[in-house]
């Protein structure tokens, strides 16, 4: 049985009759199991930074970020719009298996300019805004805002 689990936010639960504490170990959240004496027991839950893809120690964790949060944007108008697959596929110039694919969360295909011109397509204006960091933070980040 796979006990890994990714932590989105704070979370109690019994497994298999096991207390699940959650702890952070080489970049991932794995959990440490104990038996259940009762539901009282506590659990360790640590929280992460705003970018779960940084918490999990992958690489390019901003850009992971922004071309999800750019598929979250166009899955929000597909859906407002009650388009079924076949015809968001019609809109964006792309075959149905590849916006199952975008609806399911598998971006390695897509290019955030590919995302760019889907918005375009779906009859959004994407902009890009530049501007220097603040001092407060060490290194410059790269995020996608909706309006």
């Amino acid at each position: 049985m796979d006990t890994t689990a990714y932590v989105l936010s704070t979370v109690s639960m019994k497994m298999n009759g096991y207390h699940v504490k959650l702890s952070r170990h080489g970049g991932r959240i794995v959990p440490e199991q104990t038996e259940v004496t009762s539901m009282k027991e506590e659990i360790e839950v640590y929280h992460g930074s705003s970018n779960v893809f940084d918490d999990l120690g992958l690489p390019t964790p901003d850009e992971r970020l922004a071309k999800a949060e750019l598929a979250r944007q166009i899955l929000t108008i597909v859906s407002k719009r009650h388009l079924t697959q076949a015809k968001a596929a019609e809109l964006l110039g792309i075959d149905q298996p590849k916006v199952s694919a975008l609806m399911r969360g598998k971006l390695s295909g897509f290019s955030m300019e590919r995302m760019f011109h889907f918005l375009n397509a779906l009859g959004c204006d994407a902009q890009i805004v530049v501007k220097a960091k603040p001092r407060s933070r060490q290194q410059a980040h790269l995020r996608v805002a909706a309006a």
